[in-house]
């Protein structure tokens, strides 16, 4: 039988009206998300079928309809709130973070806030220092958040079920340059063959995409699937690298990483975040607490510097981890 395939755009799009189909009080709410789709097509086809009450074009206000989500949830709805940037909850913090975050803590335990947050992230377009940040690692820093960050359409179904089924506050992050858009870079991973039935992926299971023994990457995103055309690149030269998929942030798979880094004994972090104080800072310190005996060379880690990202194209593609630099420091790593 041949294989369904679907960009991640249309995998998004497809759990999101699953969930709907199933569950009455599933509705989706932001700018530009009816009519237009979503700018990255996460809710393309849905005002039609559900219609406007259930999908919702909102004005340009974060603070407002992010508010009036966290309240229906309160209120036993399964809201899906679309931030159109990653970089716009800039304008929305106290609400995600003092309020989403918290108040299931602060009601000891009688509210629930079954509630996702779904955010573009990502640059390489050049969309300038306000449209291209991916910011999990900050969310990721607090409490009472589950962070998800696909990075196929497989899993991007499979996530986005699983976080509106989810009793807890969810921030989907997907990349913008990983859901198959025509307007965009070409990009061949972002379709995938994806089952047509609902399914789920539990949260804090990473995923080994490529086995290997000589060095682990560990990835997520755009980023993961850079890794693994670096690790074609580097298996033609007789380095083998495993490429882990973290899939969500909170929570994180520390066992398969440290499982990994038992086997290859070297860690490559490729991340798209900034690289102070973030996502690649607190794996580094995992497997340093966990798995320090193991390494037969300092962990290397591969992330933005800190910098805004830059507008000029030239300039963009040098702050990024590129497929030259990946494969350049697990080349390094493998020798060793």
């Amino acid at each position: 039988m041949t294989e369904r395939l679907l960009t991640q755009s249309k995998a998004i799009a497809e759990a999101i009206a699953q969930e709907m189909e199933r569950d009455q009080d599933v509705f989706v709410m932001g700018e530009d998300i009816g009519a237009y789709g979503g700018i990255f097509g996460a809710t393309e086809g849905l005002l039609q079928k559900f219609g406007p009450e259930r999908i919702m074009d909102t004005p340009i206000s974060e603070t407002g309809f992010v508010g009036a989500g966290i309240g229906a949830a309160m209120e036993g709805m399964r809201p899906i709130v679309e931030i159109m940037f990653a970089d716009f909850t800039g304008v929305v913090t106290d609400q995600l973070i003092n309020h989403m975050a918290k108040i299931h803590y602060m009601s000891g335990g009688t509210v629930k806030i079954p509630m996702v947050v779904m955010l573009a992230m990502g640059g390489g377009y050049g969309d300038a220092a306000q449209h291209s940040q991916c910011l999990y690692g900050m969310f990721a820093h607090i409490p009472g958040i589950k962070i998800v960050v696909p990075s196929s359409p497989y899993d991007a179904k499979g996530l986005m079920i699983q976080a509106i089924r989810d009793d807890n506050p969810v921030m989907y992050f997907f990349h913008k340059g990983t859901q198959g858009l025509g307007w965009m870079t070409p990009n061949p991973r972002a379709t995938g063959p994806v089952p047509e039935v609902p399914y789920t992926i539990p949260f804090g299971v990473a995923d080994i995409k490529r086995e290997g023994k000589d060095v682990t990457i560990v990835s997520l995103g755009l980023m993961l699937q850079r890794s693994l055309d670096a690790a074609e690149k580097l298996a033609a030269e007789g380095i083998e690298a495993e490429v882990i998929d973290l899939r969500t942030v909170v929570p994180l798979d520390k066992k398969t990483i440290i499982q990994s880094v038992q086997k290859t004994h070297r860690l490559l972090i490729v991340d798209e975040d900034y690289k102070s104080f973030g996502l690649s800072g607190e794996l580094s310190a995992i497997v340093a607490e966990e798995a320090l005996e193991y390494l037969d060379t300092p962990v290397k880690r591969l992330a933005v510097p800190d910098v805004p990202i830059p507008y000029s194209r030239p300039m963009e593609q040098f702050i990024q981890p590129s497929l030259e630099t990946i494969v350049a420091n697990a080349r390094g790593l493998a020798a060793a």
